[in-house]
């Protein structure tokens, strides 16, 4: 039989097909619900403290100006309890106020602190002088570090850091920044330099100089060219929040605020306790 044109109607949507897609809805939102618990849950103590920082009327900054950064903070000085903590200053920080250093949201005491001295062959940091001796009076333990770069002689660099920098016991070793690839050389050739570095930093202070440097730069080229040196790594991954057995400090921020301070400042984890530390000193 023929059928006439026009004639055909919509078929019903399925019953089932709507019941199925309420089902999945439903676990996807029962699923999202448990992951936001569960990372509330894992980040407890930063979240607690931002919102204990923001019902406190006589808090010396505003709510808006804390940061996702301040969640990570406290709760990596959480999950670090007992370690000594630090922080490393250069001119970028401006005029800081040593009087006033004591420690991170009034809650984790500073030990140390980092201070560049030099970059290259012929930089002084403008506000090395001030800083070291402000560091020194506060009493806080204190080292220098020197910008590397690449692309000028190591030996020249060795000496200008030489020329501007007295350590004395107490003082923590020299500290060896390195962060950028050459330009005009392998990086064969630049290994060499950072070693000649290293030996004529330990022939002036009789001691091994601190190698700084980001996570990817150590694993790439400096995790097995400089084995037996102490190593001081840089990362600020928010989901990163131990730090590992081969650091002997870790650089967790950039953006901690700390009173004496006008700008943001990096944060750093010792791989112990002050105690420890105290071993490491000159």
């Amino acid at each position: 039989m023929g059928t006439r044109k026009g004639s055909s109607r919509p078929r019903p949507r399925s019953r089932k097909s709507s019941a199925e897609k309420r089902i999945v809805w439903a676990v996807c939102i029962v699923i999202s619900l448990f992951v936001v618990i569960g990372v509330g849950w894992h980040y407890r103590n930063g979240i607690a403290y931002y919102f204990s920082f923001k019902s406190d009327k006589n808090a010396k900054m505003t709510a808006e100006q804390k940061r996702l950064a301040d969640v990570r903070t406290v709760e990596v000085l959480t999950r670090h309890h007992g370690m000594s903590i630090g922080f490393d200053v250069s001119e970028y920080q401006g005029e800081i106020d040593w009087t006033k250093i004591d420690s991170v949201e009034n809650l984790y005491p500073l030990d140390y602190v980092f201070i560049r001295s030099t970059a290259g062959k012929n930089k002084i940091d403008a506000c090395f002088k001030e800083n070291w001796e402000g560091a020194g009076k506060r009493g806080l333990i204190r080292g220098a570090y020197h910008y590397y770069r690449p692309n000028e002689n190591s030996l020249e660099q060795a000496a200008h850091f030489i020329l501007n920098v007295r350590l004395r016991a107490g003082d923590l070793p020299p500290v060896l920044d390195i962060e950028k690839i050459p330009e005009n050389q392998p990086m064969d050739s630049l290994i060499v330099g950072l070693h000649r570095w290293c030996n004529a930093i330990e022939k002036h202070y009789k001691v091994a100089p601190i190698i700084y440097s980001g996570e990817r730069y150590y694993d790439d080229f400096l995790r097995e060219e400089f084995k037996g040196y102490v190593f001081w790594i840089a990362n600020y991954n928010f989901f990163v929040e131990s730090i590992d057995q081969d650091w002997m400090f870790w650089q967790f921020t950039e953006s901690a605020e700390i009173d004496g301070i006008p700008t943001p400042v990096d944060l750093n984890i010792y791989n112990g306790p002050k105690s420890r530390l105290q071993n490491l000193r000159i």
